[in-house]
């Protein structure tokens, strides 16, 4: 079975990006299909503005991506109860650097999961 995990990130994207802080403000998302334990393709999408929908717009951008995993180094209470609403599994990023070193972490299932202690106020 694919699974699809997300990675907020710094542009260009791709496996070598720095993971960004705040999901919520990154600059893109580096999509990573992993099946069998490996990753089997890399792709990346564009962030999407808060504007319509407030902090819910990116869950909902990233649900219709078909994402089921979000490795993330910070969100708010209000994005990660609509990230658990809508079936994707929140990761703490655990200060990986690059999207190669969080993925790693996530396929040697070394990351934690996001919890509300984890949380932050919003905004940066």
């Amino acid at each position: 079975m694919e699974t699809l995990v997300a990675v907020p990130t710094a542009e260009p994207g791709g496996m070598d990006a720095t993971v960004d802080a705040h999901f919520g403000h990154c600059g893109m998302y580096t999509l990573v299909a992993i099946a069998d334990g490996e990753v089997k393709e890399v792709k990346t999408v564009p962030s999407c503005p808060h504007e319509q929908g407030g902090c819910m717009a990116p869950v909902q951008y990233l649900a219709d991506q078909n994402v089921k995993a979000l490795i993330s180094g910070g969100m708010g209470m209000r994005p990660l109860m609509g990230f658990n609403q809508v079936g994707i599994e929140v990761f703490h990023g655990s200060g990986a650097p690059t999207v190669k070193t969080a993925i790693e972490a996530f396929l040697h299932d070394s990351l934690p999961v996001f919890t509300a202690e984890q949380t932050c106020g919003g905004g940066r």
